[in-house]
């Protein structure tokens, strides 16, 4: 995976405590450090808990979590000039505006703006913390703070917690797959975890081994990799020592495998559709245990899970599979669920506090807004395809980045088209919201900078970074991190990106 990533020891039990750091650059602990506990050997003969008996103390409630983090954390944020203060020649950045969560569509932990702990970032929607200021114009050579090159390759976006980005990436020449570190203010790589040393599942082109995005809860890092016929779930100390891998269920690759793990109430959830069956699980984030499991309709699909509190309920949704459908995420109960999504879905759902958005684009074109009331009545539809870059809403909006390169409002409530404006090219990248301002990323790795209300569109720019982007971008502590690959002939080389000012 490269000479700077350089082995090291398994770290000992005593260097496993809490607080504890490490600054080498040191790989995952051997296998015979870990135990195997099977898990109802009668009815689940084929599935297994991987782990490692955790260090004590780890069960502080999430917000305590991120706020000894946070006290750790000296970020990046720090003394970049608010846009009132900065002279006007360099006056092309974000204002920050103040930040505006539904109250009807609350999350279980609140990450501070410093961080992108998940996929599609802290509050699970794309929605970036709005008092930050970030570049709107960038390049190889303008407002690019550091790149560094990524080992292997993976469609996964990057992570931010603390001093840290993490990434999954996999090797295709052997089939392993892993997560690394890099530190936050340089770039520099810090750790390499080796999850899985052979065994890498992929099908499309597009997709990769290491397609899913590494969530955090502040304390542990977990991950799903498609792997040897099966979806494990990992979860890894912030210093990279393996805790504990669980095999979810068998899976029957068909395009690929994308779906990132979600955390929510003190559960680590899994997706694994394929055609043979999937499965959606809870595990236990300590232990890998599993908490409940419910099968899954027989279709490939590559859609993740989120959890809203909708009408005064937790609802986990799930889109794809032909039915959007509302689970308990305490029991795994079905909450409702309506027929009518399209088969293939890799778009997580919206919310605008009473309806639910799906998107998705096999075998037909499909968008609708489902109210999640219980009775999962379709409000409005229609034909668009947005098969793979997740939706936005914003204050009466939804916006879209069609999949062929054209982004588009429509009103939320009823459906009716506010605007629609080319962009070219094609996108795989979900967008990021930034107040009212979206950052767009093509598969060539052009991202466009547009102001974006229900009442118009207004281009800022459009910014290349490499060749080849199919991650979406974090925007957090005043700074956007990008995942893209620059390619020469043959060769391709994935690199992370820190965009932002000094």
């Amino acid at each position: 995976m490269g000479s700077r990533w350089r082995s090291a020891p398994a770290p000992s039990r005593h260097r496993r405590r809490r607080g504890h750091r490490f600054t080498a650059l040191e790989t995952a602990p051997s296998r015979a450090l870990l135990r195997t506990v099977n898990r109802c050997p009668s009815t689940t003969p084929n599935r297994s808990t991987t782990a490692i008996v955790s260090s004590p103390g780890r069960h502080a409630t999430p917000s305590a979590r991120y706020a000894r983090r946070r006290l750790r954390f000296a970020g990046p944020a720090r003394g970049v000039q608010s846009v009132e203060t900065v002279p006007s020649s360099v006056r092309r950045f974000l204002p920050g505006v103040a930040w505006v969560v539904l109250a009807a569509a609350g999350a279980a932990e609140q990450p501070g703006a410093n961080d992108w702990p998940n996929w599609r970032g802290p509050t699970h929607d794309g929605q970036a913390h709005a008092q930050q200021t970030v570049p709107l114009v960038w390049g190889d050579a303008e407002n690019v703070l550091w790149s560094v090159d990524v080992p292997g390759r993976g469609n996964g976006s990057p992570t931010v917690i603390g001093d840290r980005v993490f990434l999954a990436t996999c090797d295709e020449s052997e089939g392993s797959q892993s997560v690394l570190a890099f530190d936050r203010s340089s770039g520099k790589p810090v750790w390499q975890r080796q999850v899985h040393a052979s065994g890498a599942m992929r099908k499309n082109e597009k997709s990769t081994g290491a397609s899913a995005t590494v969530t955090s809860d502040g304390e542990r890092l977990f991950i799903t990799f498609p792997n040897s016929d099966a979806v494990f779930a990992t979860a890894l100390e912030l210093d990279g020592t393996i805790l504990w891998q669980t095999r979810v269920c068998d899976y029957a690759i068909h395009q690929g495998y994308g779906a990132s793990p979600l955390v929510y109430g003190g559960r680590v959830f899994v997706i694994a559709d394929h055609r043979d069956k999937g499965r959606i699980a809870a595990l236990d984030p300590l232990s890998g245990k599993m908490l409940w499991e419910k099968e899954r309709p027989p279709a490939p699909n590559y859609s993740s899970p989120v959890v809203w509190k909708l009408f005064g309920k937790e609802q986990l949704i799930l889109t794809g599979c032909d039915k959007v459908v509302a689970l308990d995420p305490a029991s795994g109960d079905t909450l409702w669920e309506k027929e009518g999504a399209t088969t293939e879905c890799v778009t997580t759902t919206v919310t605008d506090g009473e309806r639910v958005y799906s998107s998705g684009g096999y075998p037909k074109n499909h968008i609708a807004a489902y109210r999640a009331d219980g009775s999962g009545t379709i409000d409005w539809e229609n034909g668009e395809r947005v098969y793979v870059p997740s939706l936005l809403y914003s204050r009466g909006g939804l916006y879209a980045i069609l999949d062929a390169g054209i982004a588009v409002c429509w009103d939320a409530a009823t459906g009716k088209e506010k605007w629609k404006q080319r962009l070219g090219g094609n996108f795989s990248a979900s967008p990021v919201m930034l107040g009212e301002t979206i950052f767009a990323t093509s598969e060539t790795g052009q991202t466009h900078v547009f102001q974006a209300t229900p009442e118009g569109f207004r281009s800022v720019g459009v910014n290349r970074l490499g060749d080849e982007a199919f991650a979406s971008p974090a925007i957090c502590g005043n700074r956007i991190y990008f995942r893209v690959a620059v390619t020469s002939g043959e060769r391709r080389q994935e690199k992370l990106v820190c965009v932002g000012t000094r």
